[in-house]
């Protein structure tokens, strides 16, 4: 398997991974703030990195940044993201909060041709916009009421396009260690000053267990976004988010009595229509690449001479 396709299995084990954290989240919403679901959630996901840390990498040396204004610039999106999307999937459906975030492939692709000159063909620009064209059927803004967690859902799409852009400038500069703990520190940072302000309760063990399970999803989906981007080029991981609204249906029809209407259902399937097609495109580009460099192999080598050594001529 080449790197770009472990790489992109690596993004939709990571998806499906952060699916099931974000509907436990939801589900805790109705008892717990969104800073103490944010606090205790960051909190836990350490735990993965504890069984994850290189054996040549230090805890210590998180701070020893090589590239310090961009791992900046990825601790405080990351730091953003989680709060911004915390709030969303509390306070609107997950598909409706889904759709705005699936606007981060779109994002990516734009940031991935500005900032990194990575090259994207017309036919991926155009699934791009049927994908923002699905989401826009989906929220309908000015037929439906726009809330708050539309908003954050937007602002972490934002957010979260950016991390991944910078996290592919920084790979294989950072530590791991880094990569992981900063954005973490962070976002545990932002999430007690809220609790400071707004106040807190202690949740009792069933939550607390929910939040563990939570935070322990999250650092492992993230680690594995962390290797996805750094197999595999950012416009080829991005598309992989879309594979997150087959589980916002899912998890949404099972649990929380959420199903979009026909309009909706009509706007979720061109979002999933254009990831499906990003990923055929790579396969279909790659299947041509392969069987022209054969053409142009048999092509270019030299005709038989019908002579094979020493003696006679053929006759």
């Amino acid at each position: 398997m080449s790197p770009t396709s472990l790489g992109v299995l690596t993004a939709l084990t990571a998806y499906a991974v952060y699916s099931i954290a974000d509907a436990m989240v939801k589900g805790l919403g109705g008892e717990l703030s969104v800073f103490e679901i944010g606090f205790f959630t960051t909190l836990f996901s350490v735990i993965p990195a504890l069984f994850s840390k290189p054996a040549d990498e230090r805890w210590r040396d998180t701070f020893k940044l090589r590239r310090p204004w961009l791992m900046g610039l990825i601790a405080v999106c990351r730091t953003a993201s989680a709060m911004l999307i915390t709030y969303s999937f509390v306070t609107i459906p997950l598909a409706e909060a889904y759709s705005l975030v699936f606007l981060i492939p779109v994002m990516t692709i734009v940031l991935s041709v500005v900032v990194l000159r990575e090259r994207v063909g017309l036919e991926r620009w155009a699934l791009a916009i049927i994908s923002f064209v699905g989401v826009l059927i989906v929220v309908r803004p000015g037929f439906k009421e726009i809330e708050l967690g539309h908003i954050t859902a937007f602002g972490c799409a934002i957010s979260a396009a950016i991390s991944v852009t910078a996290m592919r400038l920084i790979s294989g500069e950072e530590r791991k260690v880094t990569l992981f703990a900063l954005p973490g520190l962070l976002t545990l940072i932002a999430n007690a000053i809220g609790l400071v302000i707004f106040g807190a309760i202690w949740p009792g063990w069933m939550l607390l267990g929910g939040l563990l399970v939570c935070g322990v999803l999250g650092g492992i989906g993230y680690l594995l976004q962390i290797a996805a981007v750094t197999l595999a080029p950012a416009s080829r991981v991005a598309p992989m988010q879309y594979s997150q609204i087959v589980w916002a249906l899912l998890f949404g029809a099972l649990f929380f009595e959420e199903a979009p209407d026909a309009v909706g259902l009509v706007g979720l399937t061109l979002v999933v229509a254009a990831g499906i097609g990003n990923i055929f495109i790579d396969g279909a580009r790659a299947r041509i690449a392969g069987r022209w460099a054969e053409y142009r192999a048999r092509r270019d080598q030299p005709e038989p001479s019908g002579f094979d050594g020493p003696g006679p001529d053929p006759v």
